[in-house]
C-alpha cells in the first residue's frame, strides 16, 4: 500500500520497507492529489525522529523541497528542526570520486544541502513527472 503521509513514509521505512522505493510512491501520492491542501496535510504531520540520522534529514528536505517545487504557501514546522541536519556530509552517489563530489556540492538543491545531503540537481523526478500546470493552486 502506497504512502499518504511523510509519517506513513518513515513508519514503512522503519519496518523495513525499501527507502527508494517507499519515497518514490510518496512523490507519485503527492503529485496525484487533487488539490494543494491535500498535498500539504501529506507533509504536515511531522514523522518521529527515528535515530537513522540521514532518514530524519532526507524526510525534511524532502518535505522542504516539495513545497517549494509545487509552489505550496508554508513550509511544515518538521523543515526547521534542528535534528534534521547532519553533522557530517553525505553525498546519495554509491562511492563518488572528488569531481562527483564538486559535481554534487553544486548541484544539491538548497532544501537537501542546508541539510548536508549533497543529491543531483532534482532529486526527487519522476519518469511521469508533473507539468507545471498541472500543479497550479487549486
Amino acid at each position: 500500500m502506497r504512502p499518504n503521509t511523510l509519517a506513513e513514509v518513515v513508519e514503512s521505512i522503519a519496518g523495513g520497507a525499501p527507502q527508494d522505493v517507499v519515497l518514490a510512491e510518496f512523490v507519485d501520492r503527492f503529485d496525484l492529489a487533487k488539490t494543494d491542501d491535500e498535498r500539504y496535510s501529506s507533509i504536515d504531520r511531522e514523522p518521529k525522529l527515528t535515530g537513522n540520522d540521514r532518514l530524519d534529514a532526507l524526510v525534511a528536505a524532502v518535505a522542504e523541497y516539495l513545497v517549494k517545487q509545487r509552489r505550496l504557501d508554508r513550509v511544515p514546522s518538521l523543515a526547521g528542526n534542528p535534528a534534521r541536519r547532519l553533522a557530517n556530509p553525505w553525498f546519495t552517489a554509491d562511492s563518488p570520486s572528488p569531481a562527483m563530489r564538486e559535481y554534487l556540492t553544486y548541484a544539491s538543491p538548497g532544501e537537501f544541502a542546508s541539510r548536508n545531503i549533497f543529491t543531483d540537481e532534482r532529486p526527487l523526478q519522476r519518469a511521469r513527472g508533473p507539468t507545471l500546470s498541472r500543479h497550479r493552486r487549486s
